[in-house]
């Protein structure tokens, strides 16, 4: 995936440097992770776990805010991406993830950075080709995708995740932006449907002589 990024920031004549903070929102754990992107090249700055202790909801979301407040201060990225709420079962866990999220999304707002969205579905088919996968492929992907030796925690694979597909998104943006692509395009970047992303990508290899 990586080498076919570096190929699509060829194909259209651009140098990408991005530093992304992704963001896993929850109550009790808040993933993050920072990359950093080079012309389709990905490596992790830092990333961690936010473990929020029980208490009042607003001390909660202050220690949520005030955690990411300290991430942003220390490793300086230019972009934010969030993990979109979608709508369980459960609809007081909903509730509460919105919250969590609200508090994620201010800190970066105070910071000035600005923040792509992405669905749960849309970051698991950017990093591992399937929207359905679960949160150990997730993990294991982003352990290769960004060589590192160490296993991450659940939570903070997926924040990384965001910040991959963030970069993705931005990447086939500015591609379709030099005219490079069309619109037609635009679904592998905003994930409509597996098939979708799938045939746009194999669209895209075939205009550009990748593929029979």
């Amino acid at each position: 995936m990586a080498a076919f990024l570096a190929w699509v920031a060829s194909a259209a004549n651009i140098t990408v440097t991005l530093r992304i903070l992704g963001i896993d929102p929850g109550l009790n754990h808040t993933g993050w992770g920072v990359i950093d992107v080079v012309s389709g090249t990905y490596t992790r700055v830092e990333s961690g776990v936010i473990h929020v202790p029980k208490g009042e909801l607003a001390d909660r979301l202050g220690h949520i805010a005030r955690a990411l407040q300290e991430v942003i201060a220390r490793t300086q990225p230019t972009q934010a991406a969030a993990e979109r709420v979608f709508v369980n079962i459960n609809p007081q866990s909903t509730l509460m993830l919105g919250q969590a999220r609200g508090a994620a999304l201010v800190a970066a707002n105070l910071a000035g950075l600005p923040v792509e969205e992405f669905t749960p579905s849309e970051i698991k088919e950017a990093v591992c080709g399937s929207g359905r996968a679960d949160k150990s492929m997730v993990q294991r992907m982003m352990g290769l995708l960004l060589n590192l030796d160490t296993p991450l925690q659940a939570d903070e694979a997926d924040a990384l995740a965001c910040a991959m597909c963030c970069a993705n998104a931005l990447r086939l943006r500015a591609l379709e932006k030099s005219g490079g692509t069309t619109r037609t395009y635009a679904t592998a970047r905003r994930g409509r449907t597996q098939a979708g992303a799938r045939s746009a990508w194999t669209a895209l290899l075939k205009d550009k002589g990748q593929v029979a």
